[in-house]
């Protein structure tokens, strides 16, 4: 008994008592564009980026490709592109991921009153890794321990479909699991949405392109909240579908 209240003394408090006040230090986050221009027909970040999230006239970087991996801004000659530890990224428009220097934050998450309405005191979620490199789903795992605690707001995962409100979608989708997605998904009572986790899950990035894919569920079912990242932060997460519900916390 003393060794517990010796180690409980020593850690602290381990809970975020305040996801949206909460400083995640050492994270790589939201892009920053400084005011210095690039250097005439340079386009070093676009050619080291991997995942094809850069695009140029105007320089502009899409979240909803971006791995966060850093590169771009090592090896930017003008020291045009930074990233800050802002991990409040999600969004519930996939055109509001795009960043550039005119736009240079995202749009706040738009509350939707119905799901609000429906969902806001009890929310069960469903996770399915279509495809994914299993990133993503720790993080997921990471969402109900004591540090995020995301129970507290009457948000939990389930195991079966038939229990889910929502569908916590993750990896690029590739056809040996796109049936599995829709049969998930069929499964799943209405009224119910989808929330995009991670780049591979939002655009299929670095993936896109490849004949494994199959990712015409999202054609179908455009998901409501969408959370960049690779693997996204919980605190983007949980900060998403908060905003999404209108949850103060």
């Amino acid at each position: 008994m003393f060794q517990s209240i010796i180690v409980r003394a020593s850690q602290g408090r381990q809970y975020i008592a305040d996801p949206r006040q909460a400083q995640a230090s050492g994270f790589r986050g939201r892009p920053v564009f400084s005011a210095q221009p690039c250097d005439a027909g340079c386009q070093t970040c676009m050619d080291v980026c991997d995942s094809a999230a850069i695009a140029l006239q105007p320089l502009h970087i899409d979240l909803g490709r971006c791995t966060l991996c850093g590169e771009c801004a090592a090896a930017c000659p003008s020291g045009r592109l930074s990233f800050s530890e802002d991990f409040r990224m999600a969004a519930t428009q996939r055109e509001a991921l795009l960043l550039s220097a005119a736009r240079p934050a995202l749009d706040p998450v738009q509350v939707s009153q119905a799901l609000r309405r429906r969902f806001g005191r009890s929310l069960k979620l469903r996770s399915v890794s279509a495809g994914g490199c299993n990133a993503c789903e720790l993080e997921v795992n990471a969402l109900s321990n004591v540090n995020f605690d995301i129970g507290r707001y009457g948000i939990d995962f389930v195991a079966s479909p038939r229990h889910a409100d929502g569908l916590v979608l993750s990896g690029p989708i590739n056809r040996n699991m796109s049936e599995a997605l829709q049969l998930c998904w069929d499964a799943m009572p209405e009224p119910k949405f989808v929330i995009a986790m991670g780049a591979c899950a939002i655009s299929g990035s670095p993936l896109n392109g490849s004949s494994a894919l199959e990712r015409s569920f999202l054609e179908r079912n455009v998901p409501a909240l969408f959370i960049p990242g690779c693997p996204p932060h919980p605190l983007t997460f949980v900060c998403g579908v908060l905003d999404l519900l209108g949850i103060a916390s």
